[in-house]
């Protein structure tokens, strides 16, 4: 049978309109909160059911005193661990004690939603504004006054990866880390500077990470870590802490400042002459060092605005696969983040309107660090407490703390969003993301992947793969290679499909096989704005 007749399936504008994405058969939602870090294999933090709810106001009124009896037994505790490691668990407890105080002497666990007003325009700056303004001709004077540093605490075990995601394969047998090492490493050679990479680790990544660091010792690039720190997680009937130490969580990536500073890293980088901290995810491909935001933050006029700008978050513009993420508010006269979680229910679907909230935050923060170490001296880092219920295989409820690193915008005296390109937005959060960063809708260049000029719009293809491709192993087994996306605009697979060698995918094509079949695309096919559906293999004679 040619190729051509196994290709009489019906053109897309004959079809009625796909169902919603819930109502595809085997598609399955990647769900994410603030910190979707996970535990090892074997902690109890990997067993914990995904689900997570609000805290009641009821709860969070009970505000129990923690007994002193509880330093006992933790100390008891730590006669198992190492000196090191009891010493880094008697600091993070000390710090979740101000966190739980904290958490219960609020007098609501949601914003007050009359009290939230939009943020007035010259808060949020246009990129094209910053992009406008000449670049110094030595643009090393600008670098060597950054630090990169990268949020590395989490695991790939949403994607079936064992290990840290840092150390994930992404592109050309590149992990996250690799890009990221590739990128400074390409600012020092082409401009004669000096930025350091700084990784803030978790418990989880910090051995395999220095294990893979040792190929780096010889690279142009100054490379520091520092530990992300863990807290207790908080029983929901008593709302007292769970002491042992094997099920501590991550303390969200809040902590990276005091953490920064507890490590001596702040004070090293101010007597280098450095100013400014670049923090973004490790899994944001497209959070890369932009030289006009540097340059705006270390060139702007202290006298036009006050003073200079002392926190910048990169927000950029709402999709509807984006509601659920953090965005900018004044609240009180301040610049403020309000995250979903922070929202009263009866006002979530006001919070998810893509015309009301028009930005979300992308984790991409510029921060003078001299402002951090004198906030973090005075203990005047406030940031939002998130509060997730979440269910140990023992069927214990417990409460889990975290902070996020933007809502500590609220601390700074000048805080300022900028509305940046999506391209600045490149997380690979599920195999949906993986292809499109596999694929050759990228080029790879100093480390950065960069969109193909040969593309003809600039936009991202939405790309939907069902619960068959979650793992990254599933991925490979059902590409023979990765298909030609220049020009894709939507693609949705439920179901049992594999794909040859060789597919091209253009404009919108759907592809759904039913429960109990299975859909093989030929090698070499091309599909453009199709529907396929059913049942449809070829084999080889």
């Amino acid at each position: 049978m040619s190729e051509e007749s196994l290709f009489k399936n019906t053109p897309l504008s004959d079809w009625p309109l796909p169902p919603q994405k819930e109502e595809i058969p085997g598609l399955k939602e990647e769900k994410t909160s603030l910190d979707t870090t996970r535990g090892e294999k074997n902690t109890v933090l990997d067993m914990i059911s995904p689900a997570r709810e609000p805290i009641s106001q009821r709860q969070a009124q009970a505000r129990p005193e923690l007994p002193g009896s509880l330093e006992t037994e933790l100390e008891q505790l730590l006669e198992s661990e190492t000196l090191e490691q009891a010493q880094a668990l008697r600091r993070d407890w000390q710090d979740f004690k101000q966190l739980h105080k904290l958490f219960f002497q609020r007098e609501t666990l949601s914003v007050q939603w009359d009290r939230i007003f939009k943020p007035p325009q010259e808060a949020i700056q246009a990129y094209e504004t910053l992009q406008a303004r000449a670049l110094p001709e030595d643009v090393s004077s600008l670098l060597n006054k950054l630090v990169v540093v990268k949020l590395n605490g989490g695991l790939g075990t949403s994607m079936g990866v064992q290990g840290p995601k840092g150390l994930m394969e992404v592109r050309d047998d590149n992990t996250f880390l690799d890009l990221t090492i590739q990128q400074i490493a390409h600012l020092n050679k082409t401009h004669s500077c000096d930025v350091p990479l700084v990784l803030m680790n978790s418990s989880l990544t910090e051995e395999d990470t220095q294990r893979s660091l040792q190929r780096y010792s010889h690279c142009p690039v100054k490379i520091h870590t520092f530990l992300q720190s863990r807290y207790p997680l908080v029983r929901k009937d008593t709302m007292l802490p769970l002491l042992h130490p094997a099920g501590w969580a991550l303390s969200g990536h809040g902590d990276v400042y005091a953490s920064l500073c507890r490590s001596g890293l702040a004070e090293l980088f101010t007597a280098q002459g450095k100013e400014i901290l670049f923090i973004s995810n490790i899994d944001n491909l497209g959070a890369t060092v932009d030289l006009h935001i540097l340059n705006h933050l270390l060139q702007e006029e202290s006298s036009a605005t006050g003073g200079r700008c002392d926190f910048l978050m990169e927000v950029t513009d709402r999709t509807r696969a984006d509601v659920k993420g953090g965005t900018l508010i004044e609240l009180d006269g301040k610049l403020q983040l309000l995250e979903i979680a922070q929202v009263p229910r009866e006002h979530t679907d006001e919070f998810m309107s893509v015309s009301e909230f028009k930005i979300f935050n992308t984790n991409n923060l510029w921060v003078s660090l001299e402002c951090v170490r004198r906030l973090d001296r005075q203990q005047a880092l406030h940031m939002e407490i998130i509060a997730s219920s979440q269910t140990l295989p023992s069927g214990q409820e417990v409460i889990r703390l975290e902070t996020a690193a933007g809502s500590a915008i609220g601390s700074f005296a000048r805080p300022r969003g900028v509305n940046v390109p999506r391209s600045r937005f490149l997380p690979v959060k599920t195999t949906s993301d993986l292809l499109l960063v596999k694929s050759n809708l990228y080029e790879l260049r100093g480390g950065a992947l960069e969109m193909s000029e040969r593309r003809e719009f600039k936009t991202v293809p939405l790309v939907k793969l069902g619960a068959p491709f979650t793992k990254v192993q599933d991925l490979r087994t059902r590409f023979e290679n990765i298909p030609d996306l220049l020009d894709l605009d939507h693609l949705t697979v439920s179901g049992d499909v594999t794909f040859g060698k060789d597919v091209v995918l253009k404009g919108t094509v759907i592809i759904i096989s039913n429960h109990g079949s299975s859909i093989a695309i030929p090698s070499g096919s091309i599909l453009e704005n199709r529907v396929v559906s059913g049942n449809l293999s070829v084999l080889d004679h």
